[in-house]
């Protein structure tokens, strides 16, 4: 599996972005979803997840209300909607796959290679 993320760019404080994340496989609805985001020298942090179905999905509390993640199976897509940017949500975001949901790096299986997402004041 081959997942491809992409939409990061620079925004001002209050705005918004959509990112994304293409996997290249025909089972992509056999893998629960993730969105981590990682400064340089800290821990890879949890954003949220799906579940193969979508019909679960799961924000961290302090992000809920401001970002939302949906999929489409059929165009192999995961997608992260991220409102009322503030800077502190400046990142790289990492969407990733596997077999179980999960808010803990290890138990994703394939990564994509991270969106740079930059929020100014």
């Amino acid at each position: 599996v081959q997942l491809q993320a992409s939409g990061g760019g620079l925004v001002q404080a209050g705005g918004s972005l959509r990112l994304s994340c293409e996997a290249s496989t025909l089972t992509f609805n056999k893998y629960d979803m993730a969105w981590f985001r990682q400064n340089p020298g800290q821990e890879r942090d949890f954003v949220g997840a799906i579940t193969r179905t979508g019909e679960v999905t799961f924000i961290v509390e302090p992000l809920r209300g401001r970002f939302s993640i949906s999929r489409d199976n059929a165009k192999n897509t995961m997608s992260l909607q991220m409102n009322s940017l503030e800077p502190e949500d400046t990142a790289v975001y990492y969407c990733a796959a596997g077999d179980n949901y999960s808010t803990l790096p290890n138990n994703y299986d394939y990564w994509g290679q991270g969106t740079l997402v930059t929020v100014s004041s």
